[in-house]
């Protein structure tokens, strides 16, 4: 068995590729790199992914299906992983050599221990285009280092400080038996997959190193604001499913003081990003959206409604007219500069 699958998506991705690849097969026979070609057409890309498996057929495997997104490719990454640890590498990202091969020798070390390791998480770095400073997203206010731990050793989580898909790397076997299935030609499922798999995770470990590179500045990168504006439905429909997974599962949550607050903050996040990109629009229809997305989680939790609605982040959202709306969008602003997404 392979100490770690990783599994890359790509369409139409032979401009970048390339990179990514070569930076994870570093990682030598401890690895297993899952290429999944998602119905690519334009370019080389399926070319380029069996030429990696024929050179490399004991690390790379080349994936060819019909065209899903995202999501998809991630499913076909998580059933065709053989790896003991799974990781998704975004087609146009790479990792960090020396902190790669740290993450695999802490993997080794933990793998059979008497606790089962749920979740590695490790730093990402934005590698924003046409920026020197680069912005790292790191947790060692937050949990412990160097050790396996539980949710309840965690510290407080600030806002825009959450657990993304660039940050970790889950146990196979939990992905597996937790029956997560990201919905296809659906942009915005990393909120899913970073957020469904939680309640199984007991036991997480902490590497205060820069792994993963976050490349952001392609025109048609799927985070740039217009395209996410463009898009809105399918923010709208992760937002709800996330919103429906967690109130269905409320009851159980609550045993996890923790982990309840931990999630219910991160769809706090989600629904203050699709309500501040609906109000950016700027169009009734857009505002109508914004309302009924708020109206659908009141029906579903007149208590989470009220929580969400009531804090900072909400009331700023649900600020009446233009002026009100305007408030809202500058609060966001702010917050990207604080916390350097799109």
């Amino acid at each position: 068995m392979k100490l770690l699958s990783i599994a890359v998506p790509c369409y139409n991705s032979e401009n970048y590729m390339r990179k990514c690849i070569d930076s994870l097969l570093i990682g030598g026979e401890d690895v297993e790199i899952l290429i999944v070609d998602d119905g690519s057409f334009k370019d080389k890309t399926a070319q380029i992914a069996d030429e990696y498996a024929e050179r490399f057929p004991t690390i790379v495997k080349a994936i060819h299906k019909e065209n899903g997104g995202h999501g998809s490719a991630v499913n076909t990454g998580i059933a065709n992983a053989s790896g003991l640890y799974f990781k998704v590498v975004d087609s146009d990202d790479w990792v960090k050599e020396d902190a790669y091969l740290k993450i695999l020798s802490t993997l080794r070390e933990l793998a059979g221990g008497a606790a089962a390791l749920d979740m590695l998480v490790s730093n990402f770095v934005y590698e924003k285009e046409g920026e020197k400073r680069r912005k790292v997203m790191h947790y060692h206010h937050i949990l412990p280092k160097d050790k396996l731990f539980t949710w309840e050793d965690c510290r407080h989580f600030t806002k825009g400080h959450y657990i993304l898909m660039h940050s970790v790397i889950f146990r196979t076997k939990l992905l597996q038996e937790s029956g997560i299935k990201l919905p296809e030609h659906t942009f915005y499922v990393d909120n899913l997959y970073v957020f469904e798999p939680l309640p199984y995770v007991k036991n997480m470990y902490y590497l205060d190193v820069n792994f993963y590179r976050y490349y952001i500045g392609r025109v048609d990168q799927s985070v740039n604001e217009g395209i996410m504006i463009s898009r809105i439905d399918q923010q709208i429909k992760v937002n709800k499913i996330m919103i429906d997974y967690f109130v269905d599962r409320k009851q159980e949550l609550l045993k996890n003081k923790k982990l309840y607050q931990y999630m219910r903050n991160y769809l706090e996040i989600i629904t203050t990003v699709s309500s501040v990109l609906l109000i950016r629009a700027d169009t009734r229809e857009h505002l109508e959206k914004k309302a009924e997305l708020w109206q659908y989680l009141k029906s579903k939790d007149k208590m989470l409604y009220s929580w969400m609605r009531n804090g900072i982040m909400g009331g700023t959202m649900n600020l009446p007219g233009r002026g009100g709306r305007k408030i809202s969008v500058e609060g966001y602003k702010i917050c990207q500069k604080l916390f350097g997404f799109n």
